[in-house]
């Protein structure tokens, strides 16, 4: 099973990544948020609804995503536009959505003010 993990991140730590994947040092795939704040902002309950649905599933259009998802084509359109502009979902060649994975782990730290 694939796995994504979601975290916040600096730019040095992302940047960081991508120097260890040219170099072979595969860590695995990360989307990474600025702050803890878009990353709530970005992944609301019912885009996490939308995901949990869509994961492992394959390409697939809106309409299917929202089936899947038992929400209205209208409201899933706004949060598929909201995760494909986050970079969490994809489209293929086809024009077909996709989020690949089959499993989602988040990763950020919680300190006091």
């Amino acid at each position: 099973m694939k796995i994504v993990t979601l975290s916040v991140a600096t730019r040095e730590s992302v940047t960081r990544r991508a120097v260890d994947a040219f170099s072979s040092k595969r860590r695995g795939s990360h989307i990474s948020f600025a702050s803890a704040d878009l990353l709530w902002k970005v992944l609301t309950a019912k885009r996490w609804e939308l995901l949990k649905a869509m994961a492992g599933g394959g390409a697939m259009t809106l309409r299917e995503a929202a089936r899947r998802a038992g929400r209205d084509v209208k409201a899933v359109h706004g949060d598929v536009h909201a995760l494909l502009a986050a970079g969490v979902l994809r489209k293929d060649a086809r024009g077909k959505i996709e989020f690949p994975f089959g499993a989602v782990r988040v990763d950020f730290l919680l300190k006091a003010a």
